[in-house]
């Protein structure tokens, strides 16, 4: 018997893991007391119940101050010999935030005051206990819906290690502003730049013409291998710390040429290792286009 418990920060996508779960062909409960995850795992492994071969349970702050007897109760499912496995999912508080705000959804621990922040740093403490429990930690703060359901697949389906890490490679316009959440920040303006030849200047730097262009200085082929050397260097080092969320951003002046061929090109390099996930996202590639277009009435 496979035996998840799910569980994390309200907001993080708990029910997102707990669907895809149910799809993937496991019998799942959201919301089960904790008194009841004993007896229920024993039900389910006595093999009078073939069906209950995979179970997931969503175990979170709506179970209160009870949550506080987590541990002794996974402790108990030890004993027992029953083997189980903590999936965690997280984000970071600006995203959390920012997600009940849209969704303006009332957060659990939200009191009379309607304080959503207070909320959400009274659960990231009363989860840490289950957070450093956990055997799989997502990070979703950067992901989209279908790449959660990538790594859910590659854990629960495929079977693969996985290094709590998820590696998001971002090109940015500096003159848009370095991304809030970048942990490495590199600048590639030193490039020539492809924005002063008119026949370029349309493309992005995800075009071939662009990015023959980049490649034709030495240096953006120099860059690309010394930012590997370095991130394959680090990234083991940020697992072994514990980290599970790294944003490498790199920028030029608009975010659409030198920084979107040079992040395409680091990306790429970096999905040829099945240690950690991999994103990219061009956060400016388009904004000079639209700034072009609306200056030549076209809406």
């Amino acid at each position: 018997m496979r035996f998840i418990l799910v569980t994390g920060m309200s907001g993080a996508g708990k029910s997102t893991a707990l669907r895809f779960l149910e799809d993937a062909g496991y019998f799942c409960v959201d919301n089960l007391p904790v008194s009841l995850i004993v007896p229920f795992a024993e039900i389910s492994s006595d093999g009078k119940a073939p069906d209950y071969n995979k179970i997931a349970l969503g175990i979170d702050i709506r179970n209160g101050k009870r949550l506080g007897e987590i541990g002794g109760i996974l402790h108990q499912l030890s004993d027992e010999g029953i083997r189980y496995e903590v999936l965690y999912l997280d984000a970071s508080d600006d995203v959390l935030l920012k997600r009940y705000k849209e969704s303006r959804r009332v957060h659990p621990l939200t009191g009379p005051d309607g304080d959503v922040a207070k909320g959400i740093s009274m659960e990231r403490a009363l989860t840490s206990h289950l957070r450093e429990r956990a055997d799989y930690i997502i990070d979703t703060s950067q992901l989209l819906t279908r790449e959660l359901r990538g790594e859910m697949v590659k854990i629960f389906i495929d079977d693969h290690a996985y290094k709590n890490l998820y590696v998001t490679v971002k090109s940015f316009g500096f003159k848009y502003g370095i991304p809030a959440d970048s942990d490495l920040v590199f600048d590639v303006r030193f490039l020539p730049n492809p924005y002063y030849d008119l026949s370029l200047r349309p493309l992005t730097g995800l075009d071939t013409p662009v990015r023959e262009f980049i490649e034709r200085s030495s240096e953006s082929v120099m860059f690309l291998d010394k930012l590997e050397d370095m991130l394959t260097f680090l990234i083991p080092n940020y697992v072994s710390e514990g980290k599970n969320q790294l944003v490498v951003s790199i920028g030029c002046t608009g975010g659409r040429h030198r920084s979107v061929a040079l992040a395409d090109g680091i990306y790429r390099r970096l999905c040829k290792h099945t240690e950690y996930g991999v994103r990219i996202e061009h956060r400016d590639m388009g904004k000079d286009l639209v700034k072009k277009e609306t200056d030549y009435g076209v809406h």
